[in-house]
Formats: C-alpha cells, sequence, structure tokens
C-alpha cells in the first residue's frame, strides 16, 4: 500500500532512540493510573462506551465475513495455504480475502475510535458530548482514520499470526525478536496518531506530529503502551487458550476437522477475548493517550480547537 510506505516514516524515527525495543518497567501500574479518569469520563460520556461496543460488533461481524473463504475453498486447499511458500492461486485469493475484510472493519472501527478521542477533546473544552456531535467532529476525518486503521489492522493481524505455532517454522530466535521489535516500535511510534486526525490533521502530519509527542513523551507513552500490550498479550493467550479448550472437550463444537467449522467455532472465545479489548482495555488506552496528547498540546503553547 502507497499510503503505508508514506507514514511508515514514523516507526524509522522511533527506532532511532535508544532501547526503544525494551519495555519499561512499570506499565500496568501506569495503565492502571489511567482506569479511573476513563471510567469517571465513561460514566459521564456513556457514548464511549457504546463506541466500545459497535466496534466489538464490526470487528465479530469482520471475522465472520472472513471465515468465509474457508468454506468457500476446500479444505485440502486451505491446507496449502498455510503450509506453502510457493504463491498459488488459492494464496492470492486468500491474501486478497483477507485485505479486504480488514480493509472493511478498518473503516467502522477508525470511526468509532476517533469519536472516543472525540469526546476526551469535547469534554476537556466544557463542550456537550454526545453521539452526534463526535460523529459530526469525526466524519470530516473519515478518510485517514480509515487509512490509518486499515494500515495498524494489517500489521497487527500479521504479527498475531507470526505468534501463532506453525509446523516447519524456521524463523529464528533473532528473528522473531526482530519482528516484535519492529512491531513494538511502529505501536510507539503511532500513540499521537489518532488524537492528531481526530483534531484535524492529516494523516502525514499527524505522522510527524506523533514523532514529536513520542520523543518529548517517552517514558509516559512508552509505560502506557507496554500496559496495555501485556493485558492484551494476556487476554489473547487466554482466548486462545480457551479456543484449544473449547474446541477440544466441548460437545457443542465442530465436528470433523474441517477448517472453515473450528474456524467458525473458535470466534466465541476470540469474540470473548475482543469484548475484554474493546469494552475496557482500548477504551482506557484511547482516552489515556489522548489526555496525554492535550497535556502535550497545552505545553507547546498550542490550542486544540477541533470543530
Amino acid at each position: 500500500m502507497g499510503i503505508f510506505n508514506e507514514i511508515d516514516f514514523v516507526r524509522n524515527e522511533i527506532e532511532d532512540i535508544a532501547n526503544v525495543e525494551k519495555k519499561p518497567s512499570g506499565g500496568i501500574r501506569s495503565f492502571g493510573s489511567r482506569i479511573g479518569y476513563a471510567i469517571s469520563l465513561g460514566l459521564k460520556e456513556n457514548e464511549i462506551f457504546f463506541f466500545g461496543l459497535l466496534q466489538w460488533a464490526a470487528i465479530g461481524i469482520g471475522y465472520l465475513l472472513w471465515v468465509q473463504i474457508f468454506d468457500w475453498l476446500p479444505n485440502e486447499t486451505m491446507g496449502g495455504v498455510f503450509g506453502s511458500d510457493e504463491g498459488s492461486t488459492a494464496d492470492w485469493i486468500f491474501l486478497a480475502w483477507s485485505l479486504a475484510c480488514v480493509g472493511a472493519v478498518a473503516f467502522p472501527v477508525g470511526i468509532l475510535t476517533g469519536c472516543m478521542g472525540a469526546a476526551h477533546f469535547l469534554h476537556k473544552q466544557g463542550r456537550e458530548s454526545t453521539i452526534a456531535t463526535c460523529f459530526k467532529l469525526v466524519l470530516p476525518q473519515s478518510w485517514p482514520l480509515w487509512s490509518f486503521h486499515w494500515i495498524d489492522g494489517l500489521i497487527t493481524v500479521r504479527q498475531i499470526l507470526e505468534r501463532l505455532p506453525k509446523k516447519d517454522d524456521e524463523s529464528t530466535l533473532g528473528e522473531k525478536a526482530w519482528g516484535e521489535a519492529s512491531y513494538y516500535a511502529w505501536k510507539l511510534a503511532v500513540a499521537g496518531v489518532l488524537p492528531g486526525i481526530v483534531t484535524g490533521n492529516s494523516l502525514i502530519q499527524s505522522g510527524k506530529n506523533s514523532v514529536i509527542f513520542v520523543k518529548e513523551n517517552f517514558l509516559e507513552v512508552a509505560k502506557l503502551r507496554a500496559g496495555y500490550s501485556i493485558l492484551c498479550w494476556i487476554v489473547g493467550i487466554g482466548a486462545f487458550v480457551g479456543a484449544i479448550l473449547f474446541l477440544a472437550f466441548s460437545d457443542l463444537g465442530p465436528k470433523g476437522d474441517e477448517t472453515y467449522t473450528i474456524a467458525l467455532w473458535a470466534g466465541i472465545p476470540i469474540a470473548v477475548a475482543v469484548s475484554v479489548v474493546m469494552l475496557l482495555l482500548r477504551p482506557i488506552y484511547v482516552l489515556a493517550l489522548c489526555d496525554l496528547y492535550s497535556d502535550h498540546l497545552a505545553r507547546r503553547g498550542e490550542v486544540v480547537n477541533p470543530s
């Protein structure tokens, strides 16, 4: 994607920081310290958790769309997709469908995440925050929000797939470590992109602003990201183990070894895990980032005036 090449500079800028790949201690404590503000704002502005619920629903629908590819292609063909690097027709069909599904989900997730950020900035300015006002603020920024979340979604999905156990995995520990470090650097670097877009900037300008934001608030941002990542890891591992146990021991689970049936039923524990992230962890993280970003702009004497 051409737009990815334009925004990837943020990762390159952050990778220059010494020991950026090392997650600082105290991440969960830093994340936990933000829970009070997020819940307090959520109770005042109930639409925040409504946006989280809609995000969860969008991801669930997207997952159901994605697993259809396993039903369309023969079971033995899908086995070849996961076990071959030759670039067969099935590989390209699978890749194209995966890109399309991530892109389809990225639009509502981007808009709804932007609405969470909008609720924060409106509240900070003492302005009324409603579902309508948040959408009015965010919809003009649909394209940069969609582009960013599509890119970020692809990077996230790829990294999740890389972490899953594989047959005949020839990747070295060094290669896996580099992949994790690069992924973490990306997530850290784009921490200020969402609040930058919500406050009226283009994707590229938001990327530039994000680099400044992260460098000037590195420890706080790194701790917040580390805490969020660790908690997401815990939830993700729980979902993975839950899926295995569910599929192995539940009488309600799939019968046979068809990939489509297994993937469909695996969506149940995955949906539970995603609900925890989207209804609790992600709102806290987004609101905390926006709060840090507001303080950052205030220190620089910049006025936020979303309209």
